[in-house]
Order: structure tokens, then sequence, then C-alpha cells
């Protein structure tokens, strides 16, 4: 199956208008819970923003950037009157918040989430909303920096949007978190919760890890902290990811396991596969493997999408 059959651009006629939401929650008010707010207050995408979070620094900093109105360390006391909440919590979060919030919530109350795996969210949306009325989605933005400081009105703009309903979810439901998303300036994406989670587990997951990885492997070594003195910008830019947040990234390993440990076989093969080439002196073998990934990398860089890259499925 190729990535394209997998991928269903989103319909933008019969849209609803603006404001999507009347009262939008916000739970968890780091950089992607902000910048919600800040691009929907931006773009009058919701009359009245609330927000939740049990930290009282990025509760007190959303309130200041106008991320949110008010602000509330209890999730469920925040979503009451809601009619959309979006849940910007760590993926091993969300059900613990769901099932926080789920006895009050307005009745019709749409609610989504931002987390970059969808099985487990999927499934415990069927079981905690049985209206239909949950979305999982997945914005693809962000920073390596967390918190509300780095928010912006813009991260979405022109960024790609996946949401992944399952077979019982709500169609209306999910046009209205579609609008949601491109009125942030996002092109929305639609495909099953299990696709998303092989596909970035290659995309997104595998590269995190290995860059974690890679700092530890360093780290390791003798006068490891020493060596990073010398570090030049290949080692910084490969491992610039390993900035990001460990609890996510910990949450994300553990709730994807399966597809993530499928994908660290197939890395492992391709250094196992270098090294034999450097251990027999294999130079042309790997000229060939170089210049294949090199050819792939720069039409990556171009937008383009390159007749010698593989894509996921093929």
């Amino acid at each position: 199956m190729t990535t394209e059959s997998r991928l269903k651009p989103s319909d933008t006629e019969g849209l609803p208008s603006l404001p999507i939401a009347k009262r939008l929650t916000i739970v968890g008010l780091g950089l992607i819970g902000s910048s919600v707010g800040l691009a929907c207050r931006a773009r009058g995408l919701a009359k009245e923003l609330r927000g939740a979070d049990v930290a009282p620094d990025h509760r007190a900093h959303a309130i200041a950037l106008g991320a949110v109105d008010l602000a509330f360390a209890d999730a469920a006391a925040a979503v009451e009157g809601a009619d959309m909440v979006l849940l910007a919590v760590p993926v091993g979060a969300i059900a613990p918040a769901l099932e926080r919030i789920v006895s009050h919530l307005a009745p019709g109350a749409v609610v989504t989430d931002v987390g970059s795996v969808k099985g487990v969210v999927a499934a415990a949306m069927d079981r905690l909303l049985p209206e239909g009325n949950g979305v999982p989605g997945h914005p693809i933005a962000g920073r390596e920096t967390s918190g509300p400081h780095g928010a912006s009105a813009g991260l979405f703009v022109d960024a790609k949007c996946v949401l992944t309903p399952s077979r019982s979810t709500d169609p209306a439901a999910v046009t209205r978190v579609r609008a949601l998303w491109n009125g942030m300036g996002a092109e929305v994406l639609q495909m099953r919760p299990e696709c998303h989670d092989e596909i970035f587990a290659a995309i997104s997951h595998l590269p995190h890890i290995v860059a974690y990885a890679l700092m530890g492997a360093i780290l390791d070594l003798e006068g490891g902290e020493d060596l990073q003195a010398l570090a030049g910008g290949g080692l910084r830019d490969f491992t610039r990811v390993a900035m990001s947040h460990p609890i996510m990234w910990r949450d994300i390993c553990l709730a994807n396991r399966e597809p993530i440990l499928k994908m660290i076989e197939r890395f492992q093969a391709a250094l196992s596969d270098l090294a034999a080439m450097i251990n027999i002196e294999d130079g042309e073998g790997l000229h060939q493997r170089f210049a294949r990934a090199r050819a792939c990398r720069e039409d990556f860089g171009n937008g383009n999408e390159g007749s010698d890259c593989e894509r996921p499925g093929q």
C-alpha cells in the first residue's frame, strides 16, 4: 500500500463558519497548546479560550501571552461548558485526561488531541466517548523548546495535520476539527490510526531515538562530556531533536512500541550492512549507499519527491 492511498486531503467545502468553537478548552498549555490558543485568538476561531495545566507558571504565562482567557489547575473544571476540547498533553497522559473530563463534558462537545501516536488515542476515545465525538489528531509542527514561552500564532501555518478518526467517529465532529486546523493555516490529511503509527515510527520516532542513542554513545565515551566542545555542525544538526522533551518521547516510545521496534530492527540491519562494507573495505558499495541517500535527502530538502527515494509502504 502506498502512502498516497493512505492519505486523504481535506475537503474544504462545507466547513463551519467562524467561530469554530464558542468555548474552546485547551488541556496542556505547553508549546503546542499555547500556540493553538494564540492561533485561534489571532484568527477568530473561538469566542472564548480556556486552558488547564498543572504547572502554575504555564497557566500564568499562557494568560499573559493571551493564549487563553482563563486557566485552571483542574482540567475537569476547565472543560465545563466547552463545545470543543483539545488535549495537548503527552501521549501517556491522554487517556487519564479523558477519564478525568468525560463526565464534565457538555453534550455534543468535540474532543481532539495533538499526540504523535494515534492507535492508543483512538482506542481510548472510542471507549470513553461513545457518541463518536472524539477525533484523534496530530499536527506536524513544533520546536525543540517546550513550554508556552516558545508559542507562536503562526506555528501551524503551512504545516500538515493528520486526523485519524475511527469507524465510530461522527463525521460532523471530524468536519469541525478539520475546520479548526484549516483555520490555523494547516493542511489536513486523514488516515487510519494504525497507518499513522507505522509511518511516523519511520519518519519521526526512529530519528528521535537515533539522536538520543547517539548522544548517549558519545556521553558514554571516556571524557564524552568534554568531546561536545569539539562538535561541529554535523553532530549538532543530527542530534538537534534530542533536545525534545524526554517525558513526551518516553510516552511515544511506549505507546507506539511495536512499530518502533520494527523500525529499530530495520535500522540495525542497515547499520550492520554498512559495518560489513567498511570491514571488507567495499568502497564502491559504500559510495553507492551514500550517493543514494544523498540524492534522496537533497530532493527531500528541496520539497521534491525524487525518483530514487522509496516511499513508506513501497
